[in-house]
């Protein structure tokens, strides 16, 4: 068995944990496995152990690797954890099963013009830039709620739920904990939130899935 199916193995220990001790019903978090960076080789082992949830940065990335495995493994579902550019929306409405990152007008009006056009409609996710860091993708926390509703009301999404990145410097807990409390706010049902160094903390403050890549691929 291969370092890397020993370790998604390891991570699958401890969400169960983490589930147990936050007083979760178990299997209620989905692991995203962050597979960017590495390729088919890297991946395959992964899937075969059993994991069919995956995570990507880059949408022309995962055009290179994915269709293949996708082909091969029909029920594989793969979200789209990077910025999204309005001019790889096309494409990522073709390939992605979950887009995480609708962070602004232009992204969602590109997206609502794509799944018309296609007839194939990805699962949403708002991102929240919890932090308001300048640097970093996602809606600001105060214009989340209604920049939620106007993509319901004005694009006809059913947004599935927010996804955030704490700053790397700085606890995460109140991160998620506003993350959570948005999420309320807004009436989504889904949290995605908590990565490598911190899904543990992310599953006690309610996630439904944590995005986890070095621990289990090791580092890139």
């Amino acid at each position: 068995m291969g370092d890397a199916v020993q370790q998604f193995f390891a991570v699958k220990a401890k969400i169960a944990a983490a589930e147990r001790e936050a007083g979760r019903e178990a299997g209620t978090v989905t692991l995203v496995a962050v597979s960017k960076t590495f390729d088919a080789a890297d991946i395959s082992p992964v899937i075969e152990a059993g994991q069919r949830v995956f995570g990507e940065n880059r949408v022309q990335e995962a055009q290179g690797k994915w269709p293949a495995m996708k082909g091969a493994f029909p029920d594989i579902e793969l979200h789209l954890i990077g910025p999204l550019q309005s001019n790889k929306a096309r494409e990522a409405v073709a390939l992605f099963d979950v887009i995480e990152t609708v962070d602004r007008e232009k992204i969602a009006a590109e997206l609502a013009r794509e799944i018309a056009r296609q007839g194939h409609a990805p699962k949403l996710y708002v991102q929240v830039n919890t932090g308001s860091e300048p640097q970093k993708a996602g809606i600001e926390p105060r214009e989340a709620v209604a920049f939620v509703a106007r993509c319901r009301d004005v694009h006809g999404f059913a947004i599935e739920g927010l996804m955030c990145i704490p700053p790397a410097d700085e606890n995460p807990g109140p991160h998620f904990a506003l993350l959570e409390k948005l999420g309320k706010e807004a009436g989504v049902a889904k949290l995605s939130m908590g990565m490598s160094g911190d899904y543990e903390t992310a599953i006690a403050f309610g996630a439904t899935s944590v995005r986890v890549g070095s621990a289990i691929f090791g580092g890139r």
